[in-house]
């Protein structure tokens, strides 16, 4: 029977399983650094209007060439995402990049840096579109693209999946069926990762989070000080419902909103505030994905059969 996105409300239930973090670690926290500047809607690229999401542009979405708008993109790639890579590294901390691929292409020192650093890269896809927009062979065309791009810029083929602006109901079955994929995050559903049965296959969901995410800066909380103290409560909620099973943490961020110097100081908090914890698992989605597969491998029927 082919593969059909069903909803499914119980998932683990009132008992989910103990995930056995490396060193009894009570939370899992994983940081994504989402790398979409280049691959972004542009007139460059055919489409009638720049982009504006997640920019300090306040939602006003025309049509044609707005060169304030790619400005603020090019400032993620130009200014923002050092910033990141140095708040992460000079602290010693992994994180995972969601690279669009088409945008790492047009900038091959950033791919060069991401490369070296010894992060992993999840596909964010091939380019920054709605993916239920693309017919069947137009979305394994951009899923195939985006492998090889990615190989090349990174040097590594991608082992994780998430698409920029939500999957279309063939995602999931187009993902596993490229073959080369250990896990996708297209849901948000759980705390926790979880099997499905894709065309008769194991296949792995790693869940993502925009709760947990710079996003908030887009007209839920203003300063540095208010993102670092909501998601600083959701990570010590987290950790406190220890007792009744550890779970993972998305935290995610965007180079041309946290990158900032106003927004990477609650950042900077976070990290510091976060790191304090030795029984806190900070590290990369990769790493969650296998581990869960070592620890918890497929039962041989998914979640919701």
């Amino acid at each position: 029977m082919a593969y059909e996105v069903r909803r499914d409300f119980r998932g683990y239930g009132a008992n989910p399983p103990d995930p056995r973090w490396p060193k009894g670690a009570k939370l899992a926290v994983n940081f994504v650094m989402n790398y979409e500047e280049g691959s972004e809607p542009s007139i460059q690229d055919g489409e009638d209007h720049s982009e504006w999401g997640l920019t300090e542009s306040g939602g006003q979405q025309g049509r044609g060439r707005d060169l304030a708008a790619e400005g603020m993109f090019e400032y993620g790639s130009r200014v923002g995402f050092w910033r990141l890579m140095r708040l992460f590294q000079e602290r010693g901390l992994p994180m995972t990049v969601f690279g669009c691929a088409l945008a790492l292409e047009r900038n091959p020192e950033a791919a060069a840096a991401i490369r070296d650093s010894g992060f992993d890269v999840c596909c964010h896809g091939w380019r920054w579109v709605k993916h239920w927009e693309l017919s069947e062979a137009e979305e394994r065309e951009h899923i195939r693209r985006a492998v090889d791009s990615l190989q090349k810029t990174v040097g590594n083929r991608p082992l994780g999946w998430y698409c920029r602006y939500g999957p279309s109901v063939n995602t999931r079955r187009l993902v596993a069926e490229e073959g080369g994929f250990l896990y996708d995050s297209d849901s948000y559903a759980d705390e926790l990762p979880w099997w499905l049965t894709v065309e008769g296959r194991p296949h792995l969901v790693v869940p993502y989070s925009l709760t947990h995410n710079d996003g908030k800066f887009n007209g839920h909380v203003g300063t540095g000080d208010d993102w670092f103290s909501f998601v600083r409560d959701g990570f010590d909620m987290l950790r406190e419902e220890e007792a009744r099973t550890p779970k993972m943490m998305s935290i995610g961020l965007h180079m041309r909103l946290i990158g900032h110097p106003a927004r990477a100081r609650g950042l900077a908090k976070l990290l510091d505030y976060i790191r304090q914890f030795d029984d806190v698992w900070i590290t990369r989605r990769i790493d969650i994905a296998q581990h869960w597969m070592a620890t918890h491998p497929y039962p041989g029927r998914g979640l919701n059969e």
